[in-house]
């Protein structure tokens, strides 16, 4: 079957490489069509769990007090903030940003109620709700309301009242909700039972309207940010102005990216094509490499276009990474075509090209092989980016396998020959080093290894996933200062919600219908509109003492800021009289003639319509150093429930910041479900391929060693596992097995011809040893420019790629061939040991 293959594979590439390159150029051009399809995903809901039931509920409570898919706007002038330019200025921002298509409301200092401004009645606000904008209003007086109120300071005013704060709200996108219920409706069935024949049609129908209208959509988004932004650009001069919240998080976020792919994208390629010119100093080991690279990519992304499988902030890298491996196998293939060439200087083009595919072909396929296996330890994640990153990953590494197969020898057969190399440079000097290193200091090696294990598995007890937004930022970017300045002056940047329930027994009670204390407080005709301190659990002067206490406790935390509940409304109600908090006649009265503008500013929002629910809105420092998502929320939990005589099932956290950390922390179970299976399954593929169990163990402590010390320096470096550096492990897996394999291959091979462990080590290093040299040297070095990346992730990227291939490097060149020298799994010196080479 094998010889058949050869067969056909060789009259095709090598006999008729016209044709071969002529099908390549085809494919290349029907997948690059599909490139312009190929799209960048920069929802917010790429960064939770998938079938997390936090979502659903975090969906319900957003259906019941509105989105917190805003925008912020912060509005620092250069003149005093209540001076009549300043607001005229304020105002004409606020209707340019009222006047985009898909803005629902712009709130503004300008648009919210004053009741001190001077000091209004219920009966006035009845009449008229005043605001900075009334001919009536007290500027003098306003500013003090703003910088005093509970509610505006912090929130909409910064404490010093320099500066303001507008929230655009954009109109709620009924078809999207739609298209989103009936496709999670459909999803949770089948978690549950088999769907019919017509309700997974219905599925695959809806999820391809909702991935297409959700596109658009995203797309609308970020042309509405960036309409909003020259909106800003606008009113620079008279002020400083910043822009923050969740969506431009993750659009900002998708833009970095997008920039780092052009921008860096094209310098990584002149510097991988400077140093591949410098390494190899001829033209054609310069082009066909970045040829090949070129395809592998254009069919990859082509092929993502074509199926409408979107790229996020997770998977943005696998450009880079598709680039490494092909790149890998590139080198292989050239550094045993110049060794046969070096040592047959008059062969043909067909033998050498013919020779260098049959020595490469086999550990080239089981270092694709067991690449796509590190990849694939990725679909145990749980969380769908990470899943499709890892399926992304292996459908590229086997389209590159394809490629260098194929591409590279057809190409090479229109080329001749041409002089042999020499290959007495530098390479060959620093390769030998390592093996008279490896003479002199073997038992040093081994204990240096050792001690770096000890100390990776302590830095490896210090990973964490706790990582904050404004960590991906630099300092100097706009990004960053603005999200600081939101933090420090307006009460934290990301939203949490505390939802408590009525407890259970409260319910029940009403069932039996529960005779009320206050029903005989009512005259008769005021029963209806008093109803809701008599039917509410929490709407009364009684309950509102413990909201009192919880709201306290959660503006207690450092990490939180500004803190919003029904507390806050009765603090401002009992402005107009003291008394209204400790009479439920006197609450009911004013509930009853509040306006419907002044209840949906202080009471809609945080409590449900029954007031059996209440809600705290807090919004959580982003900038603060010691930011524990998960702790936090353990904490508030407990004391809630434990201080608080709040029963568990009363209490609920939700928001982006409790579903951005339940997938953070689904990230770290995952990585050590993932890395247990990927390294069971290497060790496996190993004992297939060398045939030999003790070689297997062997070679697998150096993939160990790759990825423990990479993880082991993040953790001492404090760099956190999130879902860009979670790929990092296995790509240090990708690349120790891909030097493990080759250098065991073909050290096997040398040592059959003297059976002299010493020898075959350094005849390895000699040639092998080149291959993984170049290899190191040009991915390392071109992928470094990433650290002049704006972007902390790319930074990450870059360098820590680059750390994970000098590690593997280091690792196959010394602790590899010790233990094979050391535990001798090719059987003793000099006795023939009958053993395929693979």
């Amino acid at each position: 079957m094998l010889s058949l293959f050869s067969k056909y594979y060789y009259g095709l590439v090598l006999r008729r490489p016209g044709i071969a390159l002529l099908l390549i150029a085809l494919v290349v051009v029907f997948f690059g069509y599909h490139t312009a399809s190929f799209r960048l995903d920069a929802s917010a809901d790429a960064l939770v769990l998938e079938n997390d039931e936090a979502l659903d509920y975090y969906r319900s409570i957003r259906a019941r007090y509105g989105s917190d898919d805003y925008l912020i706007i912060t509005y620092t002038p250069n003149d005093d903030l209540f001076s009549d330019a300043v607001l005229q200025e304020l105002r004409t921002l606020r209707d340019k940003l009222r006047a985009m298509d898909r803005v629902e409301s712009v709130v503004s200092l300008l648009d919210v109620p004053l009741i001190k401004s001077p000091p209004v009645s219920i009966d006035d606000l009845k009449q008229e709700v005043p605001t900075l904008e009334s001919p009536q209003t007290n500027r003098n007086m306003a500013r003090q309301e703003f910088l005093s109120s509970p509610l505006y300071r912090n929130l909409i005013i910064s404490p010093d009242g320099k500066t303001t704060a507008l929230q655009l709200s954009f109109r709620r996108d009924e078809t999207w909700h739609r298209l989103m219920q009936q496709r999670s409706h459909l999803r949770e069935k089948r978690l549950h039972s088999e769907l019919s024949g017509k309700e997974r049609e219905q599925l695959a129908s809806i999820s391809q309207q909702f991935d297409s209208y959700s596109t658009r959509l995203q797309e609308q988004q970020s042309r509405d940010i960036a309409e909003v932004r020259s909106i800003m650009d606008q009113h620079r001069e008279k002020a400083e102005l910043y822009l923050g919240g969740v969506p431009m998080i993750a659009s900002d976020s998708i833009d970095f990216i997008r920039h780092d792919l052009m921008t860096f994208g094209i310098g990584v390629l002149c510097f991988l094509i400077l140093i591949l010119t410098v390494l190899f100093r001829k033209p054609r080991w310069v082009i066909l490499p970045m040829l090949t690279c070129f395809a592998a990519g254009v069919i990859t992304v082509g092929f993502l276009g074509l199926v409408d499988w979107p790229v996020t902030v997770v998977s943005s890298n696998f450009i880079s990474l598709l680039l490494i491996i092909t790149l890998s196998l590139m080198i292989h293939l050239i550094v045993r075509y110049r060794e046969l060439h070096e040592q047959s200087p008059d062969a043909t083009q067909q033998t050498l090209v013919w020779e260098t595919l049959r020595a490469k072909a086999m550990p080239c396929f089981y270092t694709t092989i067991t690449t796509m296996v590190a990849f694939g330890s990725l679909l145990f994640s749980g969380i769908r980016p990470v899943i499709d990153f890892g399926w992304m990953m292996s459908i590229g590494v086997a389209v590159a396998f394809v490629l260098v197969f194929t591409l590279f020898p057809a190409t090479l057969m229109f080329l001749k020959p041409g002089t042999a190399p020499n290959r007495n440079d530098l390479t060959n000097k620093i390769t030998h080093f390592f093996v008279i290193l490896n003479k002199a200091y073997s038992s040093y090696i081994l204990m240096i290894f050792s001690a770096l294990v000890i100390v990776s598995i302590a830095g490896i007890s210090l990973l964490t996933v706790e990582n904050r937004f404004i960590d991906y930022f630099k300092d100097t970017t706009e990004i960053y200062r603005g999200m600081e300045l939101i933090d420090r002056e307006l009460g934290g940047t990301i939203p949490l919600d505390v939802i408590v329930d009525a407890p259970a027994e409260f319910f029940a009670e009403e069932e039996e219908e529960w005779d009320s204390p206050f029903e005989d407080d009512f005259p008769p005709d005021m029963e209806k509109e008093a109803g809701i301190t008599e039917t509410s659990y929490w709407f009364n002067t009684y309950q509102i003492k413990q909201v009192s206490a919880v709201h306290q406790y959660l503006n207690s935390l450092p990490e939180t800021g500004k803190v919003l509940s029904i507390d806050t409304a009765m603090k401002i109600l009992s402005q107009f009289d003291k008394e209204v908090v400790s009479d439920d006649f006197l609450l009911a009265l004013f509930y009853k003639k509040l306006p419907e503008e002044v209840k949906q500013t202080l009471l809609q929002p945080y409590m449900a319509s029954d007031g059996n629910q209440i809600r705290f809105a807090v919004r959580v420092f982003e900038t603060e150093p010691s930011l524990q998502r998960d702790v936090l929320l353990k904490k508030i939990r407990h004391e809630l429930t434990s201080k608080m005589n709040l029963k568990e099932d009363q209490v609920h956290l939700s928001g982006m910041l409790v579903l951005y950390n339940n997938m953070l922390q689904s990230l770290f179970r995952s990585q050590i479900l993932t890395i247990g299976v990927v390294f069971l399954a290497i060790m496996l593929m190993f004992a297939i391929l060398f045939r030999n169990l003790k070689m297997a163990i062997i070679a697998i402590i150096p993939n160990l060693f790759a990825p423990a010390l990479m993880l082991g320096l993040m953790g001492w470096l404090k760099i956190p596992l999130d879902m860009m550096t979670i790929t990092i492990a296995a790509i240090s897996i990708g690349i120790a097995v891909d030097d493990t394999i080759h250098y065991i291959h073909r050290l096997t091979r040398e040592f059959h011809k003297d059976h002299d462990y010493w020898a075959a080590v350094n005849r390895s290093h000699a040639s092998i040893g080149h291959a993984m040299y170049y290899t190191t040297i040009t991915i390392t070095l071109g992928f470094s420019i990433l650290a002049l990346s704006n972007f902390i992730p790319s930074i990450y990227f870059g360098l820590l790629t680059g750390f994970a291939m000098l590690t593997a490097l280091l690792a196959a060149l010394t602790l590899l061939p010790l233990l094979i020298i050391r535990f001798k799994p090719l059987g003793k010196p000099l006795a023939a040991t009958p053993l395929s080479e693979g």
